[in-house]
């Protein structure tokens, strides 16, 4: 699998695909059947359509798609995307609104580096938008950050964060979003013994594994199963010479993408072919639910091999977070150097990704943290992407997540907005 050559090929099925689509589409919809009305034609065109818009998506990094912001003197504000700090691997970038008053929380979201863009979190961007000031970690494909950049494992991406946070500064609250949070509390406690100056207030872990064993799932299961050697052997790949990251090892998107649809094979099938009936019936539109939703799942970005065979090996299956063991460039870091920041943990009651007792494993690590600076919530009936986007997260986690801040902040609490106010389309994404 590590050749050059097997990456190629990968995308060339998909363009290939892509070509397939594109020209069924362009021959049935070739003005001269107008005057044959079979449905056939129809269907095939149909057919292409969905077909070139799946296979053209998978290459291409989705749109943030914030551009106004309704603030409350009743204006439309433009929101502009400014990087904050840039970096090899990954930018730190603040959606600002000129013309807005600073708003007083200011809120760092880690997105994890798991296989899709930062744009995953863009409905909770949104949600957060209305009453903080909000930055984000935005992480860059892989395939085309050059070989000559070094390398990218657990150890850079925790530095990375610390990185951040120094930018932010101590004024500021964390949000972790699945696969950082355990890199966001080692972050957190390596800041707390080298720069405990520059840590942020409060840290937030929304559906990490911070322990992978302390409830079991499929994934932990597969990390368990399958040794070092196998996910080397057939999980990485050279980028080919079409990017500027040829001749990098990484874990490619496609292959990452092949996985999570086989996980839900026929879900994800009869979607497709609803998705093709409705098309051909003209009742599709460029912004459906179907596209909404598949415009972001399948927008997929590989991953250094070093971070991906790094995060198997240390964080599931050594379990040096949940184990207190882990290091950074040769220190040990402490989790119970923590003493200062507050901790909150959030967990879907549903989440068969990072099932609840995974991710409040952090608050047993912080022993030097006292427990009213420590906090919870299970989330019923919530899955995995529920806890941190849809109805789970704008009515219930995000007014706690809001407290929380407001709870932990040197100022005084901000004036929420209400979510349910219809003037800020952006707050209810």
């Amino acid at each position: 699998m590590r050749y050059m050559a097997t990456y190629d090929l990968m995308e060339t099925f998909r363009n290939a695909n892509q070509w397939m689509g594109a020209s069924a589409l362009s021959f049935a919809s070739y003005p001269v059947f107008s005057m044959v009305p079979n449905p056939a034609f129809n269907w095939l065109a149909a057919w292409g359509e969905v077909t070139e818009r799946t296979f053209q998506r998978m290459v291409a990094k989705p749109d943030w798609g914030i551009r106004t912001f309704t603030c409350e003197d009743g204006k439309d504000h433009l929101v502009s995307i400014e990087t904050v700090m840039e970096k090899p691997f990954g930018d730190l970038i603040h959606f600002s609104v000129p013309g807005r008053e600073p708003m007083p929380r200011k809120v760092l979201l880690v997105a994890p580096m798991s296989g899709h863009y930062a744009t995953l979190l863009r409905s909770t961007v949104k949600s957060l938008l209305v009453d903080c000031e909000v930055y984000i970690t935005d992480w860059h494909n892989a395939r085309d950050i050059p070989v000559s950049c070094g390398k990218f494992d657990v150890e850079d991406y925790t530095l990375y964060l610390t990185d951040f946070m120094r930018e932010m500064g101590p004024d500021s609250h964390v949000i972790a979003v699945c696969q950082p949070a355990p890199l966001a509390l080692a972050a957190t406690a390596y800041l707390a013994e080298i720069d405990p100056k520059a840590q942020p207030r409060s840290l937030t872990l929304i559906g990490g594994p911070v322990d992978p064993d302390a409830t079991p799932t499929e994934v932990t299961d597969f990390g368990a199963r399958v040794t070092m050697g196998q996910l080397e052997e057939t999980m990485i790949q050279r980028v080919g010479y079409k990017y500027k990251g040829v001749g990098r090892m990484v874990y490619p998107g496609l292959l990452q993408l092949a996985s999570f649809i086989a996980m839900n094979g026929e879900r994800h099938q009869k979607a497709f072919s609803d998705q093709i009936t409705r098309v051909a019936r003209g009742e599709a539109s460029d912004h459906d639910a179907h596209n909404r939703f598949y415009d972001e799942y399948l927008s997929v970005m590989d991953m250094t091999s070093e971070f991906y065979l790094s995060t198997v090996e240390r964080v599931f299956k050594n379990r040096e977070i949940a184990r207190n063991v882990f290091t950074v460039e040769g220190h040990q870091v402490d989790m119970g150097k923590i003493t200062d920041v507050a901790v909150k943990t959030v967990e879907g009651a549903n989440d068969d990704i990072s099932a609840p007792g995974q991710c409040i494993a952090a608050l047993d690590l912080c022993t030097g943290l006292p427990d009213d600076k420590k906090a919870s919530h299970v989330e019923p009936g919530a899955g995995h992407y529920g806890i941190f986007a849809g109805k789970s997260w704008r009515n219930n986690i995000r007014p706690l997540v809001l407290d929380f801040i407001d709870a932990n902040s040197k100022a005084a609490p901000a004036k929420r907005a209400q979510p349910k106010k219809a003037a800020n389309t952006n707050s209810a994404a």
